[in-house]
């Protein structure tokens, strides 16, 4: 990852959960990263536990802001972008539909246009979701040649995003061998998220009150992979578009198909660290509609960028719940996090050696 040493990187979406952790992460290999975000809207944030350590970027603003993203954007210079301000949440997308897409279209939309501009950018990473695939639930894990729809304003303001990215990509950037590319992953798990309607972050609130846990749809089947992962192939995609501009135009990045697992397997794995009978399961049948059965196949980002996921399931819910009780009992929450990050490199490091052998 020399790569990333002194490199300009515009991160959006920074003071999120992916965000904060793929800007710590760049921090420790070196990059120069500036970002782009609304302030963090859940207390605690990850983004502030960092920044008590020191490990923030700037550049507070609403991506929804037109001359905001311009000006964020001249100042940066960036000759990588990683694009993740987004509102990411489904129920949230029913409950608010018009600022949904605003924020995930427009806003993909005002950040591209003032990339135009910029001359020594190099490479930029759109990040929508694996929902961006219209779904017959049909137990096929997506491609990315795959159709494209969305039944809930989030997974079609994704898809839209996603399209708009294609646009700008043949219109403006490949023309000036600018490397841009989607990028798709899964459900995401991992220590310093508190968001609502997340899984461990809804168990951890529910842990930490001393309230039953409710579960709407036990049975829904996510392809469930730890932060790391996808933030993983995100930095190899830019790579790959820095040297190589006209790949893409979009790649999964999955857990193996193993790791593929329901809500309720998730918090079964979870038993040494939740009580399980702490758990009202429901019958799927509350609230609006949601994909029962998604599942990506992440082939492309395996043979083209050398993606391969390092955790098996088991570890990946294990390590994130590790985190919640270090930060607990008082740990920082920048060591544990560089804890996570030098394990996850030793898994790079025992998949070569496997590979050899």
């Amino acid at each position: 990852m020399g790569f990333w040493r002194g490199k300009r990187v515009l991160l959006t979406g920074h003071t999120g959960f992916k965000g904060a952790w793929l800007h710590f992460w760049l921090k420790q290999l070196g990059a120069h990263v500036h970002g782009l975000s609304l302030a963090p809207n859940t207390r605690p944030s990850l983004y502030d536990l960092l920044a008590n350590d020191g490990h923030h970027p700037k550049g507070i603003a609403d991506i929804r802001d037109r001359l905001a993203v311009q000006a964020v954007v001249q100042q940066a210079q960036p000759e990588i972008v990683f694009h993740l301000a987004a509102q990411p949440l489904v129920r949230a997308g029913y409950r608010e539909p018009v600022e949904t897409f605003e924020t995930n279209v427009q806003g993909t939309v005002h950040l591209l246009d003032a990339l135009r501009g910029v001359s020594d950018l190099r490479a930029i990473v759109v990040v929508t979701t694996d929902k961006v695939y219209e779904n017959p639930e049909c137990a096929v894990p997506f491609a990315e040649t795959d159709p494209l729809g969305g039944h809930d304003p989030y997974s079609a303001s994704k898809a839209a995003a996603d399209i708009v990215t294609s646009s700008y990509r043949r219109s403006y950037f490949l023309p000036r061998s600018v490397g841009l590319a989607s990028a798709r992953a899964g459900n995401v798990i991992g220590g310093g998220d508190w968001a609502a309607d997340r899984l461990i972050p809804d168990a951890v609130r529910a842990l930490s009150s001393g309230k039953v846990l409710d579960i709407r749809r036990p049975d829904a089947v996510r392809p469930w992979q730890h932060v790391l992962e996808p933030l993983h192939g995100y930095m190899l995609l830019a790579e790959a578009l820095w040297n190589e501009p006209e790949i893409g135009p979009a790649y999964n990045f999955g857990p193996d198909p193993k790791s593929t697992a329901t809500v309720r397997e998730i918090l079964e794995l979870s038993g040494g660290h939740y009580d399980l009978s702490r758990i009202n399961w429901g019958d799927g049948s509350d609230g609006p509609h949601e994909a029962g059965l998604l599942t990506l196949d992440s082939s492309k980002a395996s043979i083209e960028l050398g993606f391969a996921p390092r955790m098996t399931l088991a570890e990946t819910v294990s390590r994130t719940w590790k985190w919640y009780h270090g930060l607990s009992q008082g740990k920082a929450a920048a060591d544990l996090c560089l804890a996570d990050l030098i394990a996850y490199e030793a898994g790079q490091l025992d998949m070569m050696r496997r590979a050899s052998a």
